[in-house]
C-alpha cells in the first residue's frame, strides 16, 4: 500500500524558549517503550515513530491498522527520519526554452521534492517539541499533512472492497494516535489544528467535511496553504486508471484483481503509477490518483456536503497564491488556439458538460494575454499564445473557486480567515512559512489561540459574508494590507456552479 503519513506533529510554543547550555539525551515513554530523541536548537525532535501497521505484504492498499501497545521490545532510537511515502515521479518535466534552467528548476521544485528515502512503509511520524516541554506542559499542536499520490487507488473493484481514500484514513489514524500519545510529549490533545499546504491542504479541507463533518473530536483548527475541499466525482470515475494498473503490473486476468496488486513486487508497483498521468502532463492538475467520494469517509462530492452543512465546526484559514495556474500550465504549451483550448477543456475538465457551458468559459477567461495569469503582468511572461489564458483558468478552477465557494458557505457560521499572496506561484505561501515570515507568526498564533492575531503584523479581520476579508501578502515581507475577496467574480462564480454541477475529479 503506497500511501500518506502525517508527517509532522510539531508543539509550537507562543512564546521563545531559552537553550539550556547542558541537557541530557531526550526520551520519552509509550506504553511499556521507551523512544530516545535529539536535542538540537532548543527544541527536542522524536523521528520516524509509527503510527500505525506497516502497510505492506497483504495489508497494502487496505485501510491503517492502528498500531497495538508499544512493547518493551519497541523502544528505538527515534533520531532518523522515516521512509517518505511513494510520490509519483514525473515523466513529462516541461521543456522550456524560453526560460533559463536554473528558474525552471526553482519553479518545480515548489511542487515537489525529495527529502528522504520513499518506501511504502511510511506509516511514521515526527513530534518536535520545546526543550522544556514535560507531560503536564499542555501545549496546542500542529499536525502538518504532507500528502502521497498513492493513497487514493481509485475505480469499482476499491469501491466495493470499502479500501477508497486510504491516503486520507491514514491521516486520520495519524490523528487519533495524537490523541492517545501527544500529552507524553508536553502536547495538549484538545488543542490541536491540522495544517497543509498544496495536496495537503486539501486533505485538510478534505477532513472538515469527511465522515459527513464529523472530526471524531481529532482537532480544533485547520489551516489550509494552497488548497480547499475540491469537487470531486464518484471514485468508480476513476476505473479507466484502475485499469491501466492492473495492465502495468499483469493483474488483468486475475479473479481479485486487488489481491493480485498487494503480490506486485514494489519497483514494479510504483513504475506502473509513474506512467499514469502527472501534474505536467496534458491532462496537468487533472491527476489520477486523487481523493474521490467512496460512499463511507466522503459520502458525496464534498462541495454538496458544504452546501448541507456537513462541515466539521472548527476555526479555518484558508488562502492562495495569486497564481495558482501558472506552473500546472507549463506542459500545454503546445495549446496556441481557441479551438484547441476548447477541446482541451471539453476532453479533460468538463467532458459531460454542453459545448455551450464549456464556450461560455472561453467568453470568461478571454484570448487576452493582459487578463490572464501571472496577473498584472500584461503581455509579458506569454510563454506562448494560450499560457496566461490558460494559467488563470486551471489557477481558479482548482484553487481559487474552491476556497471562496467554502468561505462563503461557512464564514457566517463558523470562525474563518482567508489570505492572499500577490505576485507568487503555487507554493509561495510554504516558503513564506518555512522562511519565518509574517504568516509563520500568523500560524502560531492560530495553533495557540484560534485566532491568527496577536502583538505583531497588522490586525487580520475575519473573512464574513459582508465582508470578505483577505490578508495580501507581496513579495516584500514588510507590506501587507488588507483587500476584498471580489476579483474575477463573474468567472470564478461560474466556475463554482459548474463544478457543482460536474464535479473535476
Amino acid at each position: 500500500m503506497l500511501l500518506c503519513a502525517a508527517f509532522l506533529s510539531a508543539l509550537l510554543a507562543p512564546t521563545v524558549i531559552a537553550v539550556p547550555t547542558r541537557r541530557s539525551t531526550p526520551t520519552v515513554t509509550l506504553d511499556s517503550a521507551t523512544f530516545t530523541g535529539l536535542a538540537s536548537g532548543g527544541v527536542n525532535k522524536f523521528l520516524g515513530i509509527p503510527y500505525a501497521q506497516p502497510p505492506i505484504g497483504d495489508l497494502r492498499f487496505r485501510l491503517p491498522q492502528p498500531i497495538p501497545p508499544y512493547a518493551v521490545s519497541d523502544s528505538q532510537s527515534a533520531t532518523s527520519f522515516g521512509f517518505s511515502c511513494p510520490q509519483q515521479t514525473s515523466n513529462n518535466t516541461p521543456n522550456i526554452t524560453s526560460l533559463p534552467p536554473a528558474t525552471i528548476e526553482i519553479l518545480l521544485g515548489t511542487v515537489s521534492s525529495t527529502m528522504t528515502p520513499s518506501n511504502e512503509s511510511c506509516l511514521t511520524l515526527n513530534v518536535i517539541t520545546p526543550a522544556n516541554a514535560t507531560p503536564t506542559s499542555k501545549l496546542p499542536v500542529v499536525i502538518h499533512d504532507s500528502l502521497s499520490t498513492f493513497g487514493f487507488l481509485p475505480g469499482k473493484e476499491v469501491k466495493a472492497a470499502g479500501v477508497g481514500n486510504i491516503g486520507l484514513q491514514d491521516q486520520r489514524e495519524g490523528m487519533r494516535w495524537v490523541q492517545k500519545y501527544i500529552s507524553q510529549f508536553g502536547g495538549d490533545p484538545t488543542k490541536v489544528t491540522i495544517w497543509g499546504d498544496s495536496a495537503g491542504s486539501i486533505s485538510v479541507g478534505l477532513h472538515t467535511v469527511a465522515n459527513n463533518g464529523n472530526n471524531e473530536g481529532l482537532f480544533r483548527g485547520a489551516f489550509m496553504e494552497s488548497g480547499s475541499p475540491i469537487p470531486t466525482g464518484d471514485i468508480a470515475d476513476g476505473q479507466p486508471y484502475f485499469d491501466a494498473l492492473v495492465a502495468e503490473t499483469g493483474c488483468s486476468a486475475a479473479a481479485d484483481k486487488l489481491a493480485c496488486l498487494r503480490t506486485v513486487p514494489y519497483a514494479n508497483l510504483t513504475a506502473a503509477m509513474n506512467a499514469s498521468p502527472g501534474s505536467y502532463s496534458y491532462q496537468s492538475l487533472k491527476l489520477a490518483w486523487v481523493p474521490r467520494v467512496d460512499g463511507v469517509f466522503l459520502t458525496q462530492n464534498p462541495q454538496l456536503l458544504i452546501a448541507e452543512g456537513k462541515v466539521a465546526n472548527v476555526a479555518m484559514v484558508a488562502g492562495d497564491c495569486d497564481d495558482e495556474g501558472t506552473l500546472f500550465s507549463l506542459a500545454m504549451l503546445n495549446i496556441t488556439t481557441t479551438a484547441q483550448l476548447k477541446q482541451y477543456l471539453q476532453s479533460v475538465w468538463f467532458p459531460q458538460a454542453s459545448s455551450a457551458a464549456v464556450n461560455e468559459i472561453l467568453n470568461l477567461y478571454p484570448d487576452n494575454p493582459v487578463m490572464g495569469s501571472p496577473f498584472g503582468t500584461g503581455t509579458n511572461n506569454s510563454l506562448s499564445a494560450q499560457f496566461k489564458r490558460i494559467s488563470a483558468l486551471e489557477g481558479d478552477l482548482v484553487f481559487q473557486a474552491p476556497r471562496r465557494y467554502f468561505l462563503q458557505q461557512r464564514s457566517s457560521k463558523q470562525k474563518t480567515w482567508s489570505y492572499h499572496g500577490l505576485g507568487s506561484v503555487h507554493g509561495a505561501d510554504s516558503v513564506e512559512i518555512y522562511t519565518a515570515g509574517p504568516l509563520a507568526d500568523y500560524l502560531i498564533n492560530f495553533v495557540a489561540n484560534l485566532d491568527p492575531n496577536g502583538s505583531t503584523n497588522i490586525p487580520w479581520p475575519r473573512y464574513t459574508p459582508l465582508a470578505p476579508n483577505l490578508l495580501t501578502l507581496y513579495d516584500n515581507p514588510d507590506l501587507l494590507n488588507i483587500t476584498q475577496d471580489t476579483f474575477r467574480l463573474a468567472p470564478i462564480k461560474y466556475l463554482i456552479d459548474l463544478s457543482l454541477l460536474h464535479p473535476i475529479f
